[in-house]
């Protein structure tokens, strides 16, 4: 299982009042560079999935799943180790992504257990954050993708969370994120739904908001060049890890 490694950042508070955080050169413009041609030159490549499966009229991409080939992981080791100071920085800002699902407690000077706040997130030792976050979120397998310009797109409305099987993996879904790799292409914006906002792609920049129908988004079609992505989940951990101690 991937694990998140990397170390944390230290930035002042100054959150969206729409929860969609873009973090820019979260990946330098070399590795992204790197990314494409590893993705260009691998035969991995299949066409792009959503839950019902290949559905072209709704999604049109080629799509590499990183996580699982060996020749992948260091590629996947660097990508989680950039995501994973953007996301403290997010939980940071947004403390309630983590306090709200799971009732968390400190020890206060008295020795009593109390809980959490948002305060607490905000002001925690960047190492304290980091092992709280490796404890109760884990990353997801993570895709890179490439939509062909005037062609390819994700033009469906859809959000991440979906009662597809048994295991509710997509159920755990708690923040999506994008890194993009490119660009030199016009349009290809990630469009969010009910906070009316386009996303326009700068190249090596993060975007994390969450994953949930409120922030139903699509991706729209490139121009003038192909537009390449890597994109995937923070996941709750599952119940028989969280709770069991229990």
């Amino acid at each position: 299982m991937p694990v998140f490694a990397g170390m944390p950042m230290t930035e002042s508070i100054q959150r969206s009042p729409d929860f969609i955080e873009v973090f820019e050169n979260a990946l330098s413009a070399e590795f992204c560079q790197q990314l494409i041609q590893s993705f260009e030159g691998s035969g991995r490549k299949l066409p792009g999935e959503v839950g019902g499966g290949v559905m072209k009229e709704l999604k049109d991409s080629d799509d590499i799943l990183v996580s699982g080939p060996p020749e992948w992981r260091q590629a996947e080791d660097q990508i989680n180790a950039a995501i994973f100071p953007c996301l403290l920085t997010y939980l940071r800002r947004h403390a309630y992504t983590v306090l709200a699902p799971l009732m968390l407690q400190k020890q206060s000077p008295d020795g009593k257990r109390v809980q959490l706040d948002a305060d607490d997130i905000a002001n925690m030792a960047e190492n304290d954050l980091a092992n709280l976050v490796r404890t109760v979120f884990r990353p997801g397998k993570i895709n890179i993708q490439r939509y062909r310009a005037g062609k390819g797109g994700y033009p469906y409305w859809h959000c991440e969370t979906y009662p597809k099987d048994e295991s509710c993996e997509a159920l755990h879904r708690t923040l999506l994120w994008t890194t993009y790799l490119n660009d030199d292409f016009a349009a290809g914006e990630t469009e969010f739904y009910y906070q009316g906002r386009l996303i326009t792609p700068q190249r090596g920049a993060a975007l994390i908001a969450p994953s949930g129908f409120t922030h139903t988004h699509r991706g729209n079609t490139p121009q003038g060049g192909d537009k390449y992505i890597a994109t995937s989940w923070i996941l709750f951990q599952r119940a028989e890890v969280l709770f069991a101690k229990q």
